[in-house]
């Protein structure tokens, strides 16, 4: 246990561990639409509470597609817009080493709102995935943050108490609401801001020369 009591540290994906671009899936899907380019932008606005239904579990992946297509009078099959929907992931190697790094460490977690599309080709795909120990992912347990029950379902799987726990996420209103449940919530903005938040609690990172900070 650290000197701060920290056992575990909980990331969140999305622009976190891997950015992510909703210009390039508009751009994707623009050649399928029967749409103007404008006309497709009011319709991807208008879909946003079709993707909190499925990233809520509401709707099946078929029954997501479906909508979408209609939405956006696309022309495309279930394979081309799958490739396109998860096309929109660059990794931020500086999050994956550092989760590297803390492995071993400390134990490690996972919450993330997120559609079943995204969990299956492009979050349980990643390279750090197996080092994460426990996972509560939006389409799975059907609340999405920042709701007080998706928090205490990542505790419950590690068996931990509030205190006990860092949560990082890009969202400052998702990092709040794990404070207030009693976690240490970190707002994640750069690396170098990360680095700086987890040594003020007491979080070792490793170094190149194998020593460790703080």
């Amino acid at each position: 246990m650290s000197p701060a009591g920290i056992e575990a540290i909980v990331f969140d994906y999305g622009n976190v561990i891997s950015r992510f671009d909703v210009q390039l899936y508009f751009r994707g899907i623009l050649p399928y639409s029967s749409l103007s380019q404008v006309d497709l932008a009011l319709a991807m606005k208008g879909s946003s509470q079709v993707i909190v239904t499925y990233e809520s579990g509401g709707m099946s992946s078929d029954q997501f597609f479906a909508a979408i297509s209609e939405r956006c009078s696309l022309q495309m099959t279930r394979e081309e817009f799958v490739r396109v929907y998860n096309g929109i992931f660059e990794p931020i190697e500086t999050t994956r080493d550092l989760i590297r790094q803390l492995h071993g460490r400390y134990r490690l977690g996972l919450l993330s709102n997120t559609s079943e599309w995204h969990f299956q080709h492009e979050i349980s795909r990643n390279p750090i995935f197996p080092l994460f120990e426990a996972v509560t992912v939006s389409h799975e347990v059907k609340l999405r943050k920042p709701a007080e029950a998706i928090y205490r379902d990542i505790l419950r799987k590690l068996n931990l108490p509030p205190a006990a726990c860092v949560y990082v996420d890009d969202i400052a209103e998702f990092a709040l609401a794990a404070t207030r449940l009693g976690m240490h919530g970190v707002h994640y903005t750069t690396h170098e801001k990360l680095l700086e938040h987890l040594s003020e609690i007491g979080i070792r990172i490793a170094a190149a020369d194998g020593t460790t900070t703080p």
